[in-house]
């Protein structure tokens, strides 16, 4: 067989290592350049969001090493425990500054750019000063500002969201570009931590949370339509909303439930004496089963209620529990962290789509914030739980299903109480 003449000029590698620069052409440089072009607003969003998470993960690599994984177990759950209950402060600082902002789309894009702006700053100073006392307060800061985002990106995905793409879909989207973010972020930090020290990728992450800025400075003005007088549902004092009640109980478990499982995995597979790679396996599944529920949200019937993904996807992870409680093994401790992650992502989708569309106008920020600051005491409620007490890692997967089994009836139980009270039509 003669071949082709120009493939015998190269040896074997190059036309490999060619193949692997058109597969990444092909799957990431097309599709930033085509939301580069795009006038879709969700698209020019996507890439502010890209570069935001991505930035995220540099720092959270840069910090991991002196957090968790080179302290010995015993004195690792006390200051795991503290940097746990941390997490919530952000939101306690953040959340009455951005609630009158939020209430109104004009500041938006301008708490977006100095979410950006300020995490670069911020990053500048903690990177000489890595190890030292220092690194919490910074750090701590670093994740104020993170919130700010997180809780801006609501608001910006209902204003940007197209009118035929449904707010599903929009999330979804938003979903697999923090993905895609910060899986381009995980390669560079992990070779500039092992080459040149956590203060280079933390300089790294000051780099792209500046480009991040600089791409806010290319947002459309946002517009939410205002909801009809007669549409609008009754806004707490404190943005609680009657009609998210069981939905947001569905998904408070479902993230008490991930923060229990990434928590049990950490220290049960330590003290077990498990390889560390096994961590980043099943870190891994979790994270393609969160891909995998992006992919799958968008391909949903339109007729599918957002209530009844929340409640299927708790029911889905409490049967998984029960799986691999009983089947003992590697294998299927990676298939169950897959569904924890897919049915978490699912979960995660539909509350945000229920949220955005109840929420009224002149009331975003109180509702973003309630429901945000509960998920997130849910999650470090359900860290808590391992990191504090010595749990072996098969019964913490019961502890893990009787979760998902509360969960399900506090869910279900505000209706069926509804159906069952005197004078309740039938």
């Amino acid at each position: 067989m003669s071949g082709d003449p120009d493939a015998r000029r190269y040896p074997w590698w190059q036309l490999l290592l060619l193949g692997i620069v058109a597969m990444l052409e092909a799957v990431l440089a097309r599709p930033l350049r085509r939301m580069w072009v795009s006038d879709d607003p969700l698209d020019t969003y996507g890439l502010v969001h890209l570069a935001s998470v991505a930035g995220d993960a540099m720092v959270a690599i840069a910090l991991a090493g002196s957090v968790f994984f080179e302290i010995p177990p015993e004195d690792a759950e006390g200051r795991i425990a503290l940097y746990l209950a941390l997490t919530i402060a952000p939101l306690a600082v953040a959340g009455p500054v951005l609630v009158p902002l939020l209430d109104r789309a004009g500041p938006r894009r301008a708490i977006s750019l100095s979410s950006a702006a300020g995490r670069a700053l911020v990053a500048i100073v903690l990177a000489p000063r890595v190890s030292d006392v220092a690194v919490f307060p910074l750090a701590f800061l670093l994740l104020v500002l993170s919130k700010v985002h997180a809780i801006t990106k609501n608001g910006l995905t209902m204003a940007y969201a197209g009118r035929d793409e449904g707010l599903v879909r929009a999330n979804a989207r938003l979903g697999r570009i923090a993905v895609t973010g910060a899986l381009l972020a995980a390669g560079p930090a992990l070779a500039l931590l092992r080459l040149e020290g956590a203060t280079s990728v933390l300089y790294g992450a000051a780099a792209v949370y500046a480009v991040a800025a600089l791409l806010n400075l290319r947002l459309p003005h946002p517009t939410t339509p205002p909801r009809a007088a007669t549409d609008a549902p009754v806004v707490g004092r404190r943005g609680a909303i009657a009609e998210l009640r069981a939905p947001a109980i569905g998904g408070a478990g479902l993230r008490a439930a991930a923060g229990f499982l990434l928590f049990l995995l950490a220290f049960s597979l330590r003290r077990s004496g498990e390889p560390a790679w096994l961590f980043g396996v099943l870190g891994a599944a979790a994270a393609a089963g969160a891909l995998a529920g992006d992919l799958l949200a968008p391909r949903l019937p339109a007729s599918t209620r957002e209530e009844a993904v929340v409640i299927a996807c708790v029911l889905a992870a409490g049967v998984g529990a029960v799986f691999a409680f009983a089947i003992q093994g590697r294998a299927v401790l990676a298939v169950f962290a897959f569904v924890v992650g897919l049915s978490g992502e699912l979960g995660r989708l539909a509350f945000q789509s229920l949220l955005q569309q109840a929420a009224p106008g002149g009331a975003h920020g109180r509702v973003f914030v309630r429901y945000e600051v509960l998920f997130q005491l849910a999650w470090v409620a359900g860290a808590l739980i391992p990191a504090l007490l010595p749990i072996a890692f098969r019964d913490g997967l019961l502890v893990l299903f009787g979760l998902y089994a509360v969960v399900s009836l506090g869910y279900l139980a505000p209706d069926l109480l509804d159906r069952f009270r005197p004078g309740a039509s039938t």
